[in-house]
């Protein structure tokens, strides 16, 4: 998996692509991760990359003329997305996409934004994630990278890890426990100290579709609703709403057994 970065702070990434479970598949070679320097396209003695923008109004936007230059020098790897407020919603289906293909780069933006032209004829599209804004695209781009590249085969370890995670089958992941088996009065739920593999993998189901249903109701929506199957596995567990047919949504706080 190839990756480029193109920002006007490389200080403040390059030292994140080397540490945990992305640093460690980049040493072992699964990750091509490179960071740009965004003035490196810049000619003048101060290496500027933003003027002021036409028409006036608050701040700086970075010029296209520097932007070009850099990003033909580096000729990242593509496609080449922008960070930015105005972009696509990143979703864990579009990692995934992007992870099969096996390639991407990430312009980040600063200051009020970019020149119209370098979205319009530059990157292959835009990218948010989240209903926000930031003072650069650093921190959205390294989270873009790392739901990327965690998702190469070999980064995680146990691929079985991103078949079970939040968000895989349009669901939030189930809860989880370690040890010890009670902790200040809290015990962990004896199904899963039971050793019947089956029945822990039906609980989780179940409880998988209750959480999703109280936190994203959206998502839910969004796979159509509740099937037969899942219902069963509600019911199984007493945590189907006999009045409504769907999850029985605990209040806040309360425990699902």
């Amino acid at each position: 998996m190839r990756v480029d970065i193109l920002t006007m702070f490389p200080e403040l990434v390059a030292p994140w692509l080397d540490a945990s479970l992305i640093g460690r598949a980049r040493r072992g070679g699964l990750l091509d991760l490179t960071v740009h320097d965004l003035r490196a396209g810049a000619d003048d003695p101060r290496r500027s990359l933003d003027d002021a923008p036409f028409g006036g109004g608050a701040g700086m936007v970075l010029a296209p003329e520097p932007v070009f230059r850099a990003v033909e020098r580096a000729a990242p790897a593509r496609p080449l997305l922008l960070l930015s407020p105005s972009g696509r919603p990143f979703t864990q289906d579009w990692a995934e996409d992007l992870a099969a293909g096996g390639s991407l780069g990430l312009l980040c933006a600063r200051y009020e934004g970019v020149d119209q032209r370098i979205a319009d004829h530059l990157v292959d599209g835009e990218v948010s994630i989240g209903d926000f804004v930031l003072a650069g695209g650093e921190v959205a781009a390294l989270a873009v990278a790392e739901a990327v590249c965690r998702l190469v085969p070999g980064v995680m370890g146990n691929e079985a890890s991103a078949r079970e995670e939040s968000f895989a089958g349009g669901l939030l992941e189930y809860p989880q426990y370690t040890r010890p088996a009670e902790f200040r009065g809290w015990a962990v739920p004896e199904v899963l100290r039971s050793g019947d593999h089956g029945l822990v993998a039906r609980w989780r189901r179940a409880q998988a579709l209750v959480r999703t249903a109280r936190r994203r109701p959206d998502l839910l929506a969004a796979r159509g609703g509740l099937s037969d199957a899942d219902r069963a596995v509600l019911a199984e567990f007493e945590l189907l709403d006999a009045a409504g047919g769907g999850p029985l949504v605990a209040g806040e706080g309360d425990p699902l057994s």
